[in-house]
């Protein structure tokens, strides 16, 4: 599909979904994630090479294969729902929202006290971005940057309609320091933060492998002293859940480089505790484990060898 198609078809979703019943969205939603599924697309490889991690070793090909369909339907679910938030009612979304711990985190931001607020790829996270903005707190995050521009911005304009500040994670200008002036100024920070973009992030230990996650949770909180708040999201029946976990402070250590990583490390034990408990919700089709990212280097230049050899010849 190419860039002017890749925008049209997304912007007709946008139109379609919410207005639509959402009896009959739910289920086109649903059959989409089940096509890629049966047809085993590289969405769905990627997911089981993940899921695997979690199931262990002494699970079989039929066990993966029953949670990566549950996974596909639920990450279908999180689109669906993301082309129709913006035509949901404030008080469906609050009505439909279970939610703990967020006291915490919002007594912080009245104290005055910033929060990174450090989230898996679980649930709905546009959902809960809007559903903070609903309850009075601004919030800014960072998104990938997409091909074509103008899908990026639909997607940018989608996210700041429901009340969030976005900036690009590449191509803007000075991210970090806007993030860090946002904290010292006591707002809100909503970062993804269990796949590393930037390929720079400490390696931790994560379902028993090495991993790579972003250092961005915990080096915004050791630079600005903002509260480092771990989030989980998942799906119960109609209900969208929202876990805030306890703060999770800046370890000590002898340098900067040490303090990030356990840090981050601590960041990676909530997060496997929660994935682990709702696998399902897991939304993670990329490359997370360092011996998958090894094995994508490996193909990468075994691809480039044969390019190079078929030139020559």
């Amino acid at each position: 599909m190419d860039e002017r198609m890749a925008d049209l078809a997304y912007s007709a979703g946008w139109t379609m979904v919410r207005r639509s019943p959402e009896r009959v969205g739910r289920a086109v939603f649903e059959r989409m994630a089940d096509h890629a599924w049966r047809n085993h697309n590289e969405g769905t490889r990627g997911l089981e090479r993940n899921l695997r991690r979690l199931l262990g070793p002494k699970a079989t090909d039929a066990q993966l294969r029953a949670l990566s369909r549950a996974g596909m339907r639920s990450y279908m679910r999180y689109y669906y729902e993301m082309f129709r938030l913006p035509a949901m009612d404030r008080e469906h979304v609050l009505a439909h929202t279970r939610h703990s711990g967020i006291e915490a985190l919002e007594r912080n931001l009245r104290s005055g006290r910033g929060v990174v607020a450090a989230l898996p790829h679980m649930g709905n996270w546009d959902h809960a971005g809007a559903w903070i903005t609903m309850r009075g707190f601004a919030l800014t995050t960072v998104a990938q940057r997409l091909s074509p521009e103008r899908l990026f911005q639909r997607f940018t304009a989608y996210r700041e309609s429901l009340g969030m500040e976005v900036l690009p994670l590449t191509g803007g200008k000075d991210v970090v320091g806007t993030l860090a002036r946002r904290l010292r100024a006591g707002g809100l920070v909503c970062l993804l933060a269990d796949r590393d973009l930037g390929g720079g992030g400490p390696e931790v230990e994560f379902f028993g492998e090495p991993a790579r996650m972003p250092s961005g949770p915990a080096a915004l909180a050791l630079n600005t002293g903002a509260a480092l708040m771990p989030v989980s999201l998942w799906y119960d029946g109609p209900y969208w859940n929202i876990r805030v976990h306890d703060e999770v402070p800046v370890a000590s250590g002898a340098t900067r480089s040490e303090r990030i990583r356990a840090t981050t490390q601590e960041l990676a034990r909530v997060f496997q505790s929660e994935i682990a408990a709702h696998p399902e919700d897991w939304h993670m089709l990329q490359t997370v484990f360092s011996a998958d990212h090894e094995a994508d280097r490996l193909e990468r230049e075994r691809s480039e060898a044969l390019r190079r050899l078929e030139r020559g010849a």
